[in-house]
């Protein structure tokens, strides 16, 4: 009797117990699956969506002005914080055709509980008669009478502004004001005041749709004036 026939019921024993350790752990092994590991970017863009979703959108400011005057519906309305005088007059219907906006400084941002008056010719042309100078004018709006409703509409004294800053408001500036610029004599500063009571400067380069100012005209004004 050799050794392999007397043990063989050991050795074949011993194979089938290594075959079901190696096919257990080959079984382990391939139905095994390791848990993904986050990335620190992964980890930080889940933190900016969660961020996300907190921020709220902000609120646009609302401000309420009054209106009165000159306009087709004076009233009480609401504008947004970035809206100007303009914006408040067009919200009113606009401007009558009695209206005189001489004094009237319409690119001006609006305030919360403005007061803002649209004059009409008349009130304008006494003013006039009392003393022919638009700075009297301006002082008008800015000083009423005792008993009179503050105008916040006002064009504000260009004056002071022109000493303070050195350049001079395309959209409050007087015809004498004007025509201290290089290029600007009384034809191009006429025309200047025509243009702004028909559209108001948003920007000093709005300066060149005005007839009779280019671009070399601009080049030379462009540091001496504002809006």
């Amino acid at each position: 009797m050799t050794f392999h026939y007397r043990y063989r019921k050991q050795i074949i024993l011993a194979i089938a117990i290594v075959l079901v350790i190696v096919l257990g752990l080959s079984g382990t092994i391939y139905f095994y699956e390791p848990k993904k590991k986050k990335t620190i970017s992964s980890i930080k863009k889940e933190e900016i969506k969660e961020e996300e979703k907190e921020v709220k959108e902000p609120k646009e400011i609302e401000f309420m002005v009054d209106v009165k005057g000159e306009v087709i519906t004076p009233g009480i309305y609401k504008l947004s914080s970035t809206s100007r005088i303009i914006d408040a007059v067009n919200k009113a219907g606009g401007l009558t055709d009695d209206a005189d906006t001489t004094v009237i400084n319409l690119s001006k941002k609006i305030e919360d509980e403005m007061v803002i008056i649209i004059y009409s010719k008349e009130e304008v042309k006494n003013w006039l008669e009392t003393k022919e100078e638009e700075a009297y004018l301006q002082e008008k709006c800015l000083e009423p009478r005792e008993g009179q409703t503050e105008n916040n509409a006002c064009i504000e004294d260009t004056k002071e502004q022109v000493e303070q800053t050195g350049q001079i408001n395309i959209n409050t500036a007087t015809k004498e004001e004007l025509m201290t610029l290089n290029g600007i004599g009384e034809a191009k500063a006429d025309a200047i005041i025509s243009y702004r009571e028909q559209t108001p400067f948003t920007k000093i380069e709005d300066i060149k749709n005005v007839s009779g100012i280019g671009d070399s005209i601009y080049e030379e004004i462009k540091d001496k004036i504002t809006v």
